[in-house]
């Protein structure tokens, strides 16, 4: 993409706008960057961008005009009703998130890995097959690592394995992956895309410019994820944990096995794998399809299968204490994320749960298998009470509300007992108290380590 001499407004100071900023100024375009947090909130973004020739606007955002940019590149924390946008789209200036700039810079393949729950997951182990498989890879997106920031001075056989958000799905236009990947959809953001349908509309986004020589790769056991075959262009292959497929990747026997064409061929016993959880198992045959799909052969994927350790806050083993074993699982910001923590592991369960307010969030059936599966609730956070009284609807009466994160992991470790497991799932986004969820998730295990 070329870019110099043009006018462009990066919107936010994120991430994933700093590290925009920086590609656009590389490529010698007139770059202003916006952000309304105070200077003293942005002091670390104002540091980055220190020395780089882009012109740095905090507070109110300049007029969106024609003459004065040529597009405009929104952060995906900016909501598509943001002023700035609005003014944009109105003028007929084009808007482009960071991913649909990222993909435009980008020479090579590209795997997009998106959906509710499962996705960082599934990105890291895709990534990690075509590493050890000798691939040059970059792992990005929305975990943690700007795709705009990878995608410059490689080589057009460089792989990127992407993971892309809805809310970085909201402005993609030419976005057109090798792969596109969904892991499932169950309800979530919906504060920002109002209904299920538009929610499930821009999950679609991501496969909507491929092409009859790309992959669209399914959650076959999730049926607002299979019912996408017939809109895309790809070539559709399935996974499923609960059904034998005519072609596809699928368990049968306690076996992940590959088929195509009528020939099989098992990549390694379910059992083997070193993540805990049918849904883990789950992300498991979503990257196996991804690699078989680019060419990678079962027995090449069996070793990373084997080994591979998961990404921290994510079912992730803090620590063993006087026979407790503590799970930091803060990347469980939904209930369905929630549900799948507590069916991964058969011991007595202490809950820690709870956190800020997402938009059309129900909890009854986390409420039920709460019931099923927990034997002490610790609630911290907005949503305490909301939880509360959605397990004692279901006859659970063992709950508690604390004040924060501090007294319920104490409050865990006396109420635990040998053999247990002290379970951090929130079902709840992480912004009452915490920066996100990686931030809730650092001061859980400081806080657990504290207790050794």
């Amino acid at each position: 993409m070329e870019v110099r001499d043009r006018k462009v407004l990066v919107i936010g100071m994120g991430k994933s706008g700093v590290a925009a900023a920086k590609a656009l100024a590389a490529g010698g375009a007139e770059v202003t960057v916006n952000d309304t947090k105070s200077p003293s909130d942005l002091a670390g973004a104002c540091r980055e961008l220190a020395g780089w020739p882009v012109h740095i606007v905090t507070g109110e955002c300049p007029a969106v005009l024609p003459g004065e940019f040529d597009f405009v590149v929104t952060s995906p924390g900016v909501p598509n009703w943001a002023e700035p946008l609005k003014e944009a789209v109105r003028h007929g200036i084009p808007v482009l998130s960071e991913i649909e700039l990222a993909y435009r810079f980008a020479k090579g393949p590209v795997i997009a890995i998106t959906g509710t729950n499962g996705k960082t997951t599934t990105t890291a182990l895709t990534g990690q097959l075509f590493k050890d498989a000798g691939y040059a890879v970059s792992v990005a997106g929305n975990i943690g690592v700007p795709f705009i920031g990878e995608v410059l001075y490689k080589l057009p056989e460089h792989l990127f394995v992407v993971e892309v958000s809805s809310f970085q799905l909201e402005w993609v236009d030419a976005f057109r992956p090798k792969v596109a990947l969904i892991t499932n959809i169950t309800p979530d953001h919906l504060e920002r895309h109002g209904t299920m349908d538009e929610y499930r509309r821009v999950k679609a986004r991501v496969f909507q410019r491929q092409e009859a020589g790309d992959y669209t790769v399914l959650n076959y056991d999730d049926p607002l994820v299979q019912e996408l075959a017939g809109l895309t262009r790809g070539q559709v292959i399935f996974f499923s944990r609960l059904h034998k497929l005519e072609e596809g990747v699928f368990v049968k026997d306690g076996k992940i096995y590959i088929r195509a064409q009528g020939r099989e061929e098992a990549v390694c016993a379910a059992a083997e794998l070193t993540i805990p959880g049918a849904h883990n198992l789950e992300n498991a045959l979503a990257a196996v399809a991804a690699g078989w799909v680019m060419g990678l052969s079962g027995e090449q994927m069996a070793q990373t299968l084997r080994s591979f350790p998961g990404v921290p806050h994510r079912l992730e083993r803090v620590a063993v204490i006087n026979g407790v074993e503590y799970i930091n699982d803060s990347k469980g910001t939904n209930p369905e994320a929630a549900v799948k923590a507590l069916l991964a592991f058969d011991k007595p369960i202490v809950l820690i749960a709870g956190g800020s307010r997402k938009g059309g969030t129900d909890f009854s059936g986390l409420a039920l298998k709460i019931k099923e599966k927990v034997r002490e609730l610790i609630l911290v956070g907005e949503t305490a009470r909301e939880i509360k009284e959605a397990v004692e609807k279901v006859g659970f009466d063992r709950a508690r509300i604390v004040n924060s994160l501090e007294e319920g992991v104490k409050t865990a470790a006396a109420l635990a007992r040998p053999g247990d497991i002290v379970l951090l799932s929130p079902a709840c986004a992480s912004f009452d108290f915490f920066r996100n969820f990686e931030h809730r998730g650092e001061v859980f295990k400081e806080l657990v380590l504290r207790l050794a």
